[in-house]
């Protein structure tokens, strides 16, 4: 359970840095008037995902599991994030009417707990071949 903890922690570090790229795209093309709210969150995911990948296979998860193998879970796991992103940021904001930045803070918690738990058990578990 120490462990989990530990990693959970990390994660959320990492998920910081991720979030900081894909909330300064988001923000940028939104307050600039290049954008809406819905594709300007998705390129942002874009490059959350980017930093994610590269910050959480060695700093979060410290996975052994080769790149070829990571790298497409890690894509099939954030695919399903970037749906969910897309669906909830037009409910929440264009659907409900929240200010784009509360529906992205909401969003961004939904998609974590996914992402960690499928990251965690799936894309960076321990090869067994490996072992």
């Amino acid at each position: 359970m120490r462990r989990l903890a530990h990693q959970f922690r990390r994660f959320v570090m990492v998920g910081f840095a991720a979030a900081i790229g894909h909330y300064a795209v988001l923000i940028g093309l939104v307050e600039s008037g290049l954008s809406t709210s819905v594709p300007a969150t998705l390129a942002g995911y874009l490059v959350g995902g980017v930093i994610s990948y590269l910050l959480l296979r060695r700093h979060a998860f410290a996975s052994d599991r080769p790149h070829r193998e990571a790298v497409w879970r890690f894509v099939l796991v954030a695919s399903v994030g970037f749906v969910v992103t897309g669906f909830l940021m037009s409910l929440l904001h264009e659907g409900l009417g929240l200010h784009y930045l509360v529906a992205q803070v909401i969003v961004t918690g939904t998609v974590m707990l996914w992402s960690f738990i499928a990251n965690r058990f799936w894309t960076f578990k321990p090869d067994p071949q490996g072992e």
